[in-house]
């Protein structure tokens, strides 16, 4: 696979678009049913944490970190967005990009991801598992998409090098 993993930039952002739209168009990829603007999109993403996975001169993938809270107590946990383009899926694209972007959420001081999936996104489920994330909760009719409530599988990854599971974690970090 000769991919090679760069920060985003806003000069990436139209091939970066495309690609959530490709996501949007399973309908089992995100609640959203368009794509916010660069700069919407960018207000709500940690600045240190944007990657995308390019093939050639081709993006065909990205990966995120949204804060899930602006309270200080909450400064090292983050949501991961991932996205591959359509025709590159399977291709171990997400693994290398998720990788990627634990390595950047460590080095930026965060010491817990969290993602959220529907329970069809299989695909997604696997790849998160296999980069060491666990299932921590069930959410029932937690949105709308299109007339239908839909269920989503909550998954999270403790850090083992910051934070509360790394080794040199005080009692006062747990």
């Amino acid at each position: 696979m000769d991919i090679q993993i760069e920060a985003l930039t806003k000069n990436d952002w139209d091939d970066v678009r495309s690609i959530y739209l490709e996501g949007i168009a399973t309908g089992e990829a995100t609640l959203e049913t368009a794509p916010p603007s660069f700069e919407e999109w960018d207000s709500s993403h940690l600045s240190s944490c944007r990657i995308i996975a390019r093939r050639g001169s081709q993006i065909v993938g990205w990966a995120a970190l949204s804060p899930v809270s602006s309270r200080h107590v909450y400064r090292g946990v983050a949501e991961v967005s991932i996205y591959i383009a359509a025709s590159c899926r399977g291709e171990g694209i997400g693994k290398a990009l998720l990788g990627a972007l634990i390595e950047a959420s460590e080095t930026a001081g965060i010491w817990t991801l969290e993602s959220s999936m529907f329970p069809e996104n299989e695909l997604s489920i696997r790849l998160h598992k296999s980069c060491g994330f666990r299932d921590v909760g069930f959410r029932e009719r937690i949105g709308e998409l299109g007339g239908k409530w839909r269920n989503t599988i909550l998954m999270e990854r403790r850090s083992k090098v910051i934070g509360a599971g790394a080794p040199n974690s005080t009692e006062a970090d747990r």
